[in-house]
């Protein structure tokens, strides 16, 4: 069976009609969960607690569609 993570990060904003982080040393990583179900319970929780600042913004990555591993593998990751 195939693992469908999804990684749950957010952060501070250029411009909240952007996806530009105002500083990437800044991201705040929540964490990886094993489903989509428990990804959005984080999101929206920390969604939730940063209500107030307009340019704070957090998503949902499914890093399951990063990587197929059927798919061959390209030139960047046959480097070192």
């Amino acid at each position: 069976m195939t693992q469908r993570l999804h990684l749950v990060f957010g952060g501070e904003l250029v411009n909240p009609s952007e996806n530009t982080f105002k500083n990437v040393d800044d991201i705040h990583v929540v964490g990886i969960f094993p489903n989509y179900a428990s990804a959005f319970d984080a999101w929206k929780n920390e969604a939730q607690r940063t209500v107030d600042n307009a340019h704070m913004r957090y998503f949902i990555a499914h890093l399951h569609r990063l990587r197929d591993e059927k798919a061959a593998a390209s030139s960047t990751e046959e480097l070192g």
